[in-house]
């Protein structure tokens, strides 16, 4: 089966092309809209490079150009001839628990719950669209973000506010990363030879956006994202969790409207509001230069980290495993350590040596002595993504 995977930003498309699988192509098309915009298509096997430089107008158009460069690579002549196309969802809401194929009444409550993910699912939907008009012929799946979160009981997921804001407006915890979460928690079951629902773990996604979660027997019992993907921990440019009284305060003291404190809690927070940089890159390099707010960031984002994992181990009856994911866990050596030695007594005893290895695979970097396995888990949610769309479609 050939599947492409699509996961559409508002100005980009990040896509990934599988055959039986295996992945066989990838490629990002940027900056849809403006006149540097640029669609990249490359051969995995071979490493050769499709390119196309110059303004593409929208995402219809950049489809348009995805085709194209398929065509020049040799690895799919037309669209039209996929099996199924997958694609990422950030929010399904409370009618859109569990991956699906998409139809016109799946359409309508992705545009509904919008109001929710206002960055992500209108870029998905536009995805969506612009793919069953370039292939009408071809099914195409919805991975919602949220689906794995599912089986969060409901003392896990409900807000202490009045009941009918959850009746009426489905104002609940959903969570996200799911699809990241579910990868890293099958694969680290499976390398440590444990029955997957018999597996009890604490999973770790840290990138520009960070989650964490707590899976007992397979299934996710607590995230750390909310409503939104602005709950829990601190990240890039969002606050994680605060004060909700912090929001009326600041509108009143400083006149902010209530999209000016929400653009202020997402856009302009986490590490890039405390020391003025948001990849974790450039917050190390500052450290390394003494700056004290680097430093202080670091701090904040590992103390918070810390308590999250203490908290779901409190709650799980035993832990499995610790697993670190994504881009900052899966490369900063510095930010598991400094994680792990706020928890150690605890059980999570890092080796160091193992730990500073630079490697693509997965692997564990515990000690011997430790009582909590820790592992380093490559995610791949488009592998996640394209296997859930090949099982629906299979159906």
């Amino acid at each position: 089966m050939k599947i492409l995977v699509l996961n559409s930003g508002s100005s980009s498309i990040k896509f990934k092309l599988f055959k039986d699988d295996e992945a066989i192509a990838a490629g990002l098309i940027e900056k849809i809209g403006e006149n540097t915009s640029k669609a990249e298509l490359k051969n995995i096997k071979t490493d050769d490079k499709f390119i196309k430089e110059g303004c593409i107008k929208n995402h219809e158009e950049g489809l348009d150009i995805v085709n194209e460069l398929f065509k020049q690579s040799g690895l799919l002549e037309d669209l039209s001839l996929l099996d199924a196309c997958g694609h990422r969802v950030v929010q399904g809401g409370a009618k859109l628990m569990k991956h699906c194929l998409i139809d016109d009444s799946v359409i309508a409550e992705i545009d509904r719950v919008s109001v929710m993910a206002p960055l992500h699912n209108p870029a998905h939907l536009a995805g969506i669209r612009t793919m069953i008009k370039k292939a009408p012929k071809v099914p195409n799946v919805a991975v919602f973000d949220t689906a794995f979160h599912s089986s969060m009981p409901d003392y896990a997921y409900m807000y202490a506010l009045p009941y009918e804001y959850y009746e009426k407006d489905n104002v609940r915890r959903y969570g996200f990363h799911g699809t990241s979460h579910s990868y890293v928690s099958r694969k680290g079951a499976e390398f440590l030879g444990l029955a997957y629902e018999n597996f009890n773990t604490i999973t770790a996604h840290l990138g520009n956006g960070a989650s964490i979660s707590a899976i007992q027997n397979g299934k996710c019992i607590d995230t750390s994202m909310g409503l939104t993907p602005l709950e829990g921990l601190m990240m890039g440019t969002r606050c994680g969790d605060l004060d909700p009284a912090i929001v009326p305060y600041i509108q009143k003291t400083r006149g902010l409207s209530a999209d000016e404190v929400d653009s202020l809690m997402n856009k302009k927070s986490g590490f890039l509001g405390i020391c003025g940089y948001n990849d974790l890159r450039d917050v190390d390099a500052k450290r390394k230069e003494k700056d004290d707010k680097a430093r202080q960031a670091i701090q904040m984002y590992t103390y918070r980290l810390a308590k999250y994992i203490g908290s779901y181990f409190a709650i799980l009856p035993r832990t499995d495993a610790l697993i670190f994911t994504a881009g900052v866990g899966e490369n900063a050596s510095f930010i598991r350590k400094e994680t792990c030695d706020f928890i150690k007594h605890l059980g999570f005893d890092i080796d160091e040596n193992l730990n500073n290895e630079r490697l693509s695979k997965i692997r564990e970097i515990s000690t011997k002595n430790s009582k909590i396995k820790i592992l380093v888990v490559p995610t791949d949610e488009e592998f996640e993504i394209a296997n859930t769309a090949k099982n629906l479609v299979s159906k």
